[in-house]
Formats: structure tokens, sequence, C-alpha cells
């Protein structure tokens, strides 16, 4: 095998869908490749980045020259989720993670750069780009090109439309032959194909790694508390994380633990190597794989007890984690941890001491109508008394005379906004809101049912948010539930959800559901 051939071997293996192969081929029998991924600097890193990186690890392998993109810009324009003083220290913490992973993996970093988005994206020369970019994209394409990635809501913000542009213009600035990414990017890298070309810049190759599950069965995410192991989690919590993990015996297609030993574990094993399932003499003892495919047909087969793949797993994770734990020993990256990703903090008054948009900074309490009448001026209008456990009864507005008979509103339980500014609503003082699930075509609504076993005035938080302490009043200058609300919604299962996360009793954990509204906006 000639040596660009080993080259494109180590270059595509596992990877989905490659876009470009031919190109791919002539630039390799000539010289290296010169490739890039882009992340945006939000969420902390967490083991599911050990995909790419091990793909990273098979390019730099290859002797391709890879540019990590750390995309401030595009961060900051994700519904402005964090401000600039954050955005800065959060790339720092990703370079470092990211070198500590790559590390952890003895890979050599010699032909690897880091770029972040701001130092060419702010340029006059990008800046004209992006205005003659938007004056050949439609509107339909820049929509469609996103649709994966940039979250759909009723009322798009511009810069949903712009993401796309800026990433496909971001291979050109970066003089790169090809660009990396996960599958849920197709639909950009074929725009990028279609209009690069139009401003007079080269097509590009693109390479697609599939998605992987997360522990939960769905995409793995760092906004999604159960789904994600972070680089920083003790044994104790990866124990903890993974003992939840969806594993169903014999399903190989939903397994994020399966996909893990995969992408990662198998690939990045050197030859001789094996992956080793450690069980009792009594089933069977311990069995060792070089092929990922015998792995996967013997769990399939249901020879693989999902409690043995799971304990092989944690033991593989953690001494993958443990070099980068070592090396965030050190003092300077502790502190750029907490400065990075601080912790919620107590709100005095009504500021919060801090600008990230959470959650926790809302305060949503189980209530119960204890009074219910027709508003005088607004036939669509109830005017309910809320018990929320405040001595008095609050007076909430509600627009669901049309949804909800007025005898099925008495003694109701309901999950209650409770930190809006108070708002006049036809003439009566409103002073919070009930939250339902919502659809427009055809318009239906459904109050939400609170937890089991609450009772008035508990507290609902969002899993993995439980320790924030919400503003007294949200300043409707900061928009904080304007920001926050198109992430929330019910899901397959029937369960309110917040990026995935779960709302629940503080009390008790138990889960804030609809009654029948799969996938609706909460509202």
């Amino acid at each position: 095998m000639a040596d660009w051939e080993n080259k494109k071997h180590l270059i595509t293996r596992n990877l989905q869908e490659v876009l470009g192969d031919e190109k791919l081929t002539e630039i390799l029998k000539e010289r290296d490749l010169k490739i890039y991924w882009g992340t945006a600097t939000t969420g902390r890193p967490h083991v599911a980045y050990f995909v790419p990186m091990s793909k990273i690890a098979d390019f730099l392998k290859a002797g391709c020259e890879v540019t990590i993109l750390f995309a401030d810009l595009h961060a900051y324009l994700d519904n402005m989720k964090a401000p600039w003083e954050l955005l800065v220290l959060r790339t720092q913490y990703y370079e470092a993670a990211i070198k500590a992973m790559l590390t952890s993996i003895g890979v050599p970093l010699e032909k690897l750069k880091f770029v972040r988005g701001t130092e060419y994206q702010l340029s006059k020369e990008y800046t004209l780009d992006v205005y003659r970019m938007s004056s050949v994209i439609t509107e339909h394409d820049a929509k469609k090109a996103g649709a994966e990635v940039v979250k759909q809501v009723d009322h798009p913000l511009l810069s949903g439309l712009l993401y796309p542009c800026l990433q496909a213009l971001d291979e050109e600035y970066l003089k790169v032959d090809a660009q990396f990414g996960g599958v849920d990017q197709r639909k950009i890298f074929t725009m990028s194909e279609k209009y690069l070309p139009q401003l007079g810049y080269a097509k590009r190759i693109h390479f697609m790694n599939p998605m992987v599950p997360g522990l939960t069965g769905a995409k793995m995410s760092s906004s999604e508390e159960d789904s994600k192991i972070d680089l920083l989690d003790n044994p104790a919590n990866v124990k903890k994380k993974l003992k939840k993990a969806f594993c169903e015996p014999g399903n190989v297609a939903e397994n994020g633990l399966l996909s893990f030993t995969k992408h990662v574990l198998f690939s990045l094993m050197k030859e001789g190597e094996s992956f080793k399932i450690c069980r009792s003499p009594d089933h069977g003892g311990n069995v060792e794989y070089t092929k990922f495919e015998d792995l996967e047909l013997a769990f399939a087969n249901q020879e693989i007890h999902p409690g043995d793949l799971k304990a092989s797993v944690e033991l593989a994770m953690n001494s993958l984690l443990a070099p980068i734990q070592e090396i965030f020993k050190e003092p300077k990256l502790q502190e750029l941890s907490k400065k990075a990703y601080p912790p919620p903090v107590k709100v005095k008054g009504n500021v919060a001491s801090t600008d990230e948009v959470t959650p926790s900074r809302l305060d949503i309490r189980v209530g119960r109508i204890v009074e219910v009448s027709r508003h005088p001026d607004a036939d669509a209008l109830y005017v309910e008394k809320i018990d929320l456990n405040e001595g008095e009864p609050r007076t909430v507005v509600s627009g669901l005379v049309n949804f909800v008979p007025i005898e099925e509103m008495q003694n109701r339980d309901v999950v209650v906004l409770c930190n809006l500014k108070p708002a006049k609503m036809r003439g009566v003082e409103s002073k919070g809101m009930v939250l339902c699930a919502s659809v427009d075509d055809p318009k239906q609504v459904e109050p939400l049912l609170p937890p089991q076993g609450s009772k008035p005035g508990d507290r609902v938080v969002v899993e993995g948010y439980e320790n924030g302490q919400p503003d007294e009043v949200l300043n409707p200058k900061k928009k904080i539930w304007e920001k926050l609300q198109p992430d929330l919604k019910t899901n397959d299962s029937l369960l309110a959800v917040w990026q995935g996360n779960k709302l629940i009793s503080k009390l008790n954990g138990n889960a804030v559901t609809t009654k029948s509204m799969k996938n609706a906006p909460i509202k």
C-alpha cells in the first residue's frame, strides 16, 4: 500500500461520510492535507469530545496540518448565552482541556494550531465577505443549512441565519483543504460547496463523524447533565453517571457506551492491544476483543451483560481522564476552571451578580388554583387566585378559557413562573404565569402537571441547575425569560425539559410532565 493510501485510510476510517473523495486522493498524492475542526466555546468539554479528538489524532498521525478553531464569535451569536468576558476565559479553558486530552492519548502536537474566530472574523475583509455571502444566499438556504445545529424557534434570530455563512467563510480564511465535523453539519457543508465558488473561492473537502449517542441514548450534550461526563469528574461521579446510562440488553443502535467504545477506545488501541470485558468466573470470566465488531455482535447476542460493559468502560474511561485531571491540578488551571464556569451565585435584591443566563434564575413553583373566574373585560382570559404557600393567594391571568373548562380549573394544581415583573392584562394585574405546553397549528394549550407528591409552594428546578438562586424579579430589559424559553419544551416521554434536562421538584426529584402533548414548546 502506497504511503498516501495509508494516510487516506487513517484520515477516513470510522467516518460516516466524505464529500470530495477524488480531490482528497489528488492532494494526498502531492502533499499533506490541511484540515480544520471548529467548536463553539460555550458548555464545558466532556468525554464525548474524545470522539472528535480520536479523529484529530488520526489526522495528525497521517501528517495533516490541523487547525482547531475556537468559534468564540459563533458562541456569542448563539443567543448570547455568555458575555464576552466569560467567552475569553472559556476559550482558554478549551485550549487547555483539548491539549490535555490529546496529551492523554499520546498525540504529538507539532502540527496542531489553535485559532480564535475573533482573530480574523472581525476584520474588514471577512466582514465584507459576510455581506457578499448575504447578497447571494437565500433566506431559505441559510435556514435550511442551519436546521440541524441552530435551535429552531417560532421567531428565529437573524444570527441563526448568519451562523452557517460564517462557518462556510472560515474554510477560506483558515486556508484549509478540508473541514471536519459531525454529520449534523452536512447541510452547512453542502451549502459551503454551493456558495463559496460564487464568491470566487474553492470548494473544500468535508469529513463527517457519525452522531454518537450520549449516556441517555440521545446526543451527548454539554447542557444535559445526565448525558455527559465532565473531563474533571472524579471516579465516583463517573461510576454514578455510568450506572444511570441507558444500556438495554442487546440494543446496539442507541447505546452510547458501545459508541464510545468504538469511536474512542478501539480507535486509540495500538497493534496488539485489546479491550477487556471484566467479569466474574461465575459469568464466564474475562474476555478480550481486538475488533469492535466482535464486541458489538457479542452484546447484540446478549453474551455481554450491560453491567459488565459499564464496569469495563468505567475502567477505560477513568484511565483516559486521569492524565487530564493530573494536568488540571495545576493551580492556574484550577483558577481558570472556576472563572470560566463560575457556580451559580445568590441574587441580592433583583440583580444577579453574574450575567450568565441559566434556568436557575427562574422562580418556578407548584401552585393550586383556589378560585377562578372569567376576566370581566376579556373573553379568552381566566383570573385565578393561586395558592403558592405565601399566606395570601396570588392573582394570575391566563389565556386558557378556550382550552380548559372553568370547572377543571378549580382546585387544579399547576406550575407557575413566579418572578416575572407583574403586568396588567386588560386592567387586571397578573403576578405570574401558568406554564403550559402550547402549539400554534392547530392551536392547542395544556397546563403542565406538577411533580407527583408536590404541594403548593414547592420549588421546581431544572436538573443540573438545582443549586442556583432565582432572581427576585426578572429584569425585562435583560430578557432572561425570552432567552431561556425557546429551550423549554416537552419531549417524546411527556416530560418537561430545558435543553434536554428535566424540570423536577427540588424536594423529591419527581418530574414535571404533560398529559398528552409531545415535543411542544412550553410558554
